[in-house]
């Protein structure tokens, strides 16, 4: 009982990132099951991947119905990212668990700190295909390893690289999660993880319907407090899973 509520809780945080921030479900969500609920690093990565995809499928639906999806940008941002995903993915497994954590949560760190920096000015029209292809690729290669669905560093590259307003980086990236998320999930299929769907049902029904929540409230938000938000939540699991490793 109290792994089905730790499972609901955790879930319904996770879809209010997805939702409302259009990332960092992922980089919250294993966390969550690794600590909270208790499964071994491995499996957690896969679950966060299968609860993350589904969830993220959902909050596309309501941001694309708004028109804050540009799919043209998405699909090509994540057409770059879907081999070094399967490829990461399959040498995930192949890796130490500890190596993997630290690694998780120097990624996330760094998102953040990126995030709460001055965003430059925009130049519209001087987006450069290769650095696109370049940003697409490492996400996808990030979301492989580390099993996370690449929110958390689409939205910034979003804004920063494709020059996309928030709204539309926060749209768009729900769909390069979805895809990302695929290919990782289609590299570690049979490796032998084990899946806990008592826990990760009732965690992916929570999420998905705190994906709702999360799209109303991202409507009331700034685009800037939107993101602070976002980063100082990736600060705080980032320096706790830092700490859990070194201490």
């Amino acid at each position: 009982m109290t792994a089905l509520i730790l499972a609901l809780v955790a879930g319904a945080v996770v879809g209010l990132a997805l939702g409302g921030l259009g990332g960092g479900g992922s980089v919250l969500a294993v966390p969550a099951l690794t600590y909270l609920i208790g499964m071994p690093p491995a499996d957690a990565i896969t679950a966060s991947l299968i609860i993350v995809t589904l969830t993220s499928i959902t909050a596309l639906t309501g941001h694309a119905r708004d028109g804050n999806v540009v799919w043209r940008t998405g699909l090509l941002f994540a057409a770059a990212g879907i081999v070094p995903a399967m490829l990461a993915g399959t040498a995930a497994g192949h890796l130490p668990q500890a190596g993997l954590t630290i690694a998780f949560a120097v990624v996330a760190g760094v998102a953040a700190l990126r995030m709460l920096r001055p965003a430059p000015a925009p130049a519209a029209g001087k987006v450069r295909p290769a650095k696109a292809g370049a940003a697409g690729a490492g996400l996808g290669a990030v979301t492989g390893l580390l099993g996370v669905g690449g929110g958390f560093l689409a939205v910034p590259a979003l804004t920063r690289v494709l020059n996309l307003p928030m709204r539309r980086a926060i749209g768009t990236s729900l769909l390069v999660i979805t895809i990302n998320s695929i290919a990782a999930l289609g590299a570690r299929a049979g490796t032998g993880v084990h899946l806990d769907w008592a826990v990760i049902a009732p965690f992916t029904a929570a999420a998905i319907l705190g994906a709702w929540d999360g799209k109303r409230y991202a409507q009331r938000l700034s685009g800037n407090t939107l993101q602070r938000v976002f980063a100082y939540a990736l600060l705080a699991v980032a320096a706790f899973m830092l700490a859990d490793a070194f201490i």
